[in-house]
């Protein structure tokens, strides 16, 4: 009999706070976002945090405008496990976001567009209960050696 191989540990890091569905809590959500990934060793101003800041910032204002139904927050989440942020916003909207045709002079929806173009993938999904949760992924890149 063979011996089974070792699993390789895996570390998966979790953050999760829901938000007023207002402009102050969309704003929040981005900041702690930020301050959540230094925490887990990714500095203020580096390209991962201006990219999660800039989809946080999106994502959750979609749900502050578009997912708004009254007396209902949002959901924040981002998760940190194998070279992946994860980064998902729900609300209890039916409705799922799609992205806008290309229309230069459109006035708005320009968010997803942002979002597709700096996460490395993103996508829609009902939830348990009421609404949408919305989803983006962006790689974390290797550590630098000085």
């Amino acid at each position: 009999m063979s011996p089974t191989p070792a699993q390789e540990a895996v570390t998966v890091r979790t953050f999760a706070q829901r938000f007023s569905a207002t402009r102050r809590g969309a704003r929040l959500a981005r900041r702690l976002a930020v301050h959540q990934l230094d925490q887990w060793g990714h500095p203020y101003g580096t390209p991962l945090s201006e990219t999660v800041a800039l989809i946080v910032a999106e994502l959750a204002a979609n749900a502050v405008l578009h997912g708004r139904v009254p007396g209902r927050d949002f959901e924040l989440r981002l998760h940190h496990r194998d070279g992946t942020v994860r980064i998902e916003v729900s609300d209890t909207h039916p409705a799922h976001p799609k992205l806008p045709a290309q229309d230069p002079t459109a006035e708005g929806g320009r968010g997803l567009l942002l979002v597709a173009a700096v996460a490395d993938c993103w996508g829609v999904h009902g939830r348990v209960g009421p609404g949408k949760m919305v989803w983006a992924e962006c790689a974390v890149p290797p550590p630098t050696v000085e």
